[in-house]
């Protein structure tokens, strides 16, 4: 049987409020993403996460981002590699503190893209990567959409998982349209569970102007923020139990 990770960011409250329907989002995903405290998230929401995915039998994977409240974690950063470091150990820390058997790690929004483009930026995040697999025991995957990261996680002796994403739109060379660009999002559930087992199966994408290109995903991501997450991440998971494919996770 074919199998696939379905994965979402969630645990992401500010202020106290969730962004996401997270019980929701939590009964149908295999692994989920914690805000660790960066861009959204604090200990309560850290703790609620961690006994929401015992409950469900999912996957708890770490998802720092810059320290970015206010943006969300979706504005880029001119923070040094030793700020980044110190960021990212008290992100990780703060969810390991909370109970959560981390499985892998998912950098968040601007963090995200600097990751799989800035050399740098990847080494400071497979450092800290490889630091925390070494304090629990373990070789901690990386999970992303490739580049450099990538090569940075390898390096390190790191695992690297690709993903890609169900509600995001991509360009021809393979990355997401830019969330303020026409095309960027997408929340038609048929849609997107449609594009899941097409990636699930046949490894392909449609781009934004048609293009069908190769995204190689061990791991399809739905948003937990969108405003059809719910209805979205049912759809798609309706239709790989229906197209044969195991939803689970892979770490």
């Amino acid at each position: 049987m074919a199998a696939i990770d379905l994965n979402a960011d969630l645990g992401e409250t500010v202020d106290g409020v969730p962004t996401a329907d997270d019980d929701a989002m939590f009964a149908v995903v295999s692994s989920a993403s914690v805000a660790c405290g960066g861009h959204a998230g604090d200990e309560a929401s850290m703790r609620a996460s961690v006994v929401r995915a015992a409950r469900h039998g999912v996957a708890v994977g770490a998802h720092p981002s810059y320290p970015d409240a206010v943006g969300f974690g979706r504005t880029s950063s001119t923070m040094s590699g030793r700020e980044l470091r110190a960021t990212l150990d008290a992100q990780l820390a703060a969810l390991a503190e909370a109970g959560g058997a981390i499985r892998y790690v998912k950098p968040h929004g601007a963090l995200y893209h600097a990751v799989t483009a800035d050399e740098a930026t990847a080494r400071v995040v497979a450092s800290a990567v490889r630091a925390l697999s070494d304090d629990i025991g373990g070789d901690l995957p990386l999970l992303g959409l490739g580049g450099v990261g990538e090569r940075c996680a390898r390096d390190v002796g790191l695992p690297f998982v690709r993903e890609a994403f169900l509600d995001r739109g991509y360009l021809p060379d393979g990355s997401l349209v830019p969330r303020r660009e026409p095309g960027a999002l997408l929340d038609d559930p048929d849609r997107v569970a449609r594009r899941a087992v097409r990636l699930a199966t046949d490894g392909r994408v449609e781009t934004v102007d048609g293009t069908v290109i190769v995204a190689d995903a061990a791991s399809l991501c739905v948003h937990g923020d969108s405003p059809a997450a719910v209805a979205m991440a049912r759809a798609v998971r309706a239709a790989l139990d229906a197209a044969g494919i195991e939803v689970r996770a892979p770490w």
